[in-house]
């Protein structure tokens, strides 16, 4: 029976992630079907953390978040939770050993949106590592699947992927962090006075952590090379999108990519992947 809790629980995380992202969604099934599992339970436990500090306005953010730090940690080390995330969650942590210290700053990231409204260059860099770069790095740990020096290798890479990923998300949602729940996560910004020129100065940066980590991309075992280049496609394809758009629009309306578009980079991305010349 513990084998259909297991199974259940994981169907679980696959709907959370399908509910809330259809492009990760999408680009997990284009792993090996041995490691899509696996990142749907890293998902599924990231999104959860996410809608505490997000979404239960009407509830004790502060107190939900430290119990569901604490629920993470005992299901890790009891390797069982009658939470299904949780439960899912600790099955791949424990399966491929991910370094603990990086669900720990992924909780810090958290419990800063509680407390930190307006970041500063130091605590900006400190957010972009515990939020999203972290969650490159748990990934890479099912990619590599126990080789370190793989995982070593292309861990800049990853964390590269990770951070672009964010800030083109803070990005696309300035408007609702900003009017939604007044948070700034860009340093040295004024969103009541956002100019091309700020605007330009991170896209330059959101660039840059895109070619860092393509490099690192064509380097990933096959298993996982095709699916983190589409999702890697899909942001950049996003990101350009936000490129053209003019600063006041940002700050009204949230930039998307149709899904059609998204069919798109995924045929055009199976053809390059098809001839090897990603």
């Amino acid at each position: 029976m513990m084998q259909l809790f297991n199974k259940s629980s994981q169907q679980c995380s696959v709907a959370v992630t399908t509910n809330y992202s259809t492009s990760f969604s999408s680009a997990i099934k284009l792993l090996k079907p041995a490691i899509r599992q696996p990142i749907y339970n890293i998902y599924g436990f990231v999104r959860l953390a996410d809608e505490i500090v997000d979404t239960f306005h009407q509830h004790n953010k502060t107190q939900l978040l430290a119990d569901f730090k604490k629920e993470t940690f005992d299901a890790i080390d009891r390797k069982l939770s009658t939470n299904p995330i949780l439960h899912s969650f600790q099955l791949t942590v424990n399966q491929y050993n991910i370094n603990h210290q990086l669900i720990h700053a992924f909780f810090n990231s958290m419990e800063c949106d509680l407390t930190q409204k307006i970041h500063d260059e130091s605590s900006y860099n400190t957010y972009i590592y515990g939020s999203a770069e972290v969650v490159g790095l748990m990934c890479l740990f099912v990619f590599c699947n126990g080789d370190i020096n793989l995982y070593q290798h292309l861990e800049t890479g990853a964390k590269s992927l990770g951070a672009a990923f964010q800030k083109v998300n803070f990005l696309r949602d300035v408007k609702s962090d900003f009017e939604g729940m007044e948070r700034m996560y860009f340093p040295n910004c004024n969103f009541k006075n956002f100019t091309q020129h700020d605007k330009s100065a991170i896209e330059t940066d959101i660039q840059n952590d895109f070619n860092n980590a393509y490099k690192s991309i064509l380097e990933l075992p096959l298993s996982s090379r095709f699916g983190v280049y589409v999702a890697y496609k899909y942001y950049l394809g996003l990101f350009k999108k936000i490129k053209k758009t003019q600063p006041a629009k940002i700050l009204t309306e949230r930039i998307r990519i149709p899904d059609y578009k998204k069919a798109i980079i995924v045929a055009k991305a199976g053809l390059r992947n098809s001839f090897n010349i990603l």
